[in-house]
């Protein structure tokens, strides 16, 4: 079982469409994609609601740049992240474009819904526009 999660903390999932693997015919409404994925591979059509990027250890951080690629491509659809993450990095991952992060049961366990809520306000934390003496988006 997983625990999806987004800025107002643990939230039911909605989605109950399934995924297809990437390269998957057109009328595909979501794609589960793979760290190796090249975001220029990605067919992002219009029937694709959303985008699923796997992150199978904290530590790989490839998920964080697919999903930057496809956003910076024009993809408006769903973004969620989906894997070994942990709560310290949900603001990295709003701020790549994921709207929301799922992760194991035993993530969610082990990190409340209060230390994911810490950090939703991702916006407000800022540290590179700090550096560049911009307010924080």
């Amino acid at each position: 079982m997983t625990q999806l999660i987004n800025d107002t903390g643990y939230v039911s999932d909605d989605w109950t469409h399934g995924y297809c693997a990437a390269g998957a015919a057109n009328d595909c409404r979501a794609l589960d994609l793979s760290p190796d994925t090249q975001p220029g591979d990605v067919e992002l059509s219009e029937t694709l609601e959303m985008i699923r990027i796997d992150f199978p250890s904290a530590a790989d951080g490839r998920g964080f740049t697919i999903a930057r690629a496809l956003r910076l491509r024009g993809y408006s659809g769903r973004l969620r992240a989906h894997g070994h993450l942990i709560a310290d990095q949900y603001a990295m991952a709003r701020r790549a474009g994921f709207d929301e992060v799922e992760v194991p049961d035993e993530i969610a366990a082990r990190q409340p819904q209060d230390q994911w809520l810490y950090r939703a306000d991702w916006q407000s934390h800022d540290y590179q526009s700090i550096l560049r003496g911009q307010p924080a988006a």
